[in-house]
Parts: structure tokens; C-alpha cells; sequence
């Protein structure tokens, strides 16, 4: 019913860029936040950026402060995660999660959530 895919990932060098992608299907997510989490092996699951469903609320990882950033498309079912200054530790599965309760924050509940995406950074 509910699909939620992402793209965008592959391989950057540290100090690169990469852009995400995140296209959730089946409903109209307008007035529900979305977000990303990432996981990275041998770590739990954790809360990169979320943005509430008006575009006007983000929320941010300390450590992707000031090098990330999240948007909304025109549809607002779609959200991207810019990535600048990449970092080895940056390396993860990114999942994109969508129908969170404003504000979208890092212990807002999101309904649905892709399969991921992997980012690698290499230095």
C-alpha cells in the first residue's frame, strides 16, 4: 500500500558530497513529517534529520550539524538529505522513514520506512 524508496547512495571520497533521495508512495504525507535514520555495522540505529510536514521544522543529529541538510520537495511526499563534507564515519545504510507527528524530531514515531540506501566514505 505504503512505499517508501530511496536513492542516492554509492561511494564518496571524504570531503565529498551526496544527495539522497526519498519518494514515499500510496498516501499524501503534506502533513506528516519524514526524516532518515542511518545504521551503521556493529551500531544501533540512529536518527540523522527529520523535517516537519511544512517544511518550516528540521531537526539534526549533533553530528551532522552544519554539514547536512533536509527538504522537502514541491510534492511533500518527497524529501532529500543533502550531505556535504563527508566523513569515513558517515559511512552507513541510510533508511528514509515517513508519517511522523510534527515536530519529526529524533523521538517522533514514523510510520513507514524504506529498505535503505548505503553511503560509503572513503578517505
Amino acid at each position: 500500500q505504503v512505499q517508501v524508496v530511496e536513492s542516492g547512495g554509492g561511494l564518496a571520497q571524504a570531503g565529498g558530497s551526496l544527495r539522497l533521495s526519498c519518494a514515499a508512495s500510496g498516501r499524501t504525507f503534506s502533513n506528516y513529517g519524514m526524516g532518515w535514520f542511518r545504521q551503521a555495522p556493529g551500531k544501533e540505529r540512529e536518527f540523522v534529520a527529520g523535517i516537519s510536514g511544512s517544511g518550516l521544522t528540521t531537526w539534526y543529529a549533533d553530528s551532522v550539524k552544519g554539514r547536512f541538510t533536509i527538504s522537502r520537495g514541491n510534492a511533500k511526499n518527497t524529501v532529500y538529505l543533502q550531505m556535504n563534507s563527508l566523513k569515513s564515519e558517515d559511512t552507513a545504510v541510510y533508511y528514509c522513514a515517513a508519517g511522523a507527528d510534527w515536530p519529526a524530531g529524533p523521538t517522533s514515531r514514523y510510520t513507514y520506512w524504506g529498505q535503505g540506501t548505503q553511503v560509503t566514505v572513503s578517505s
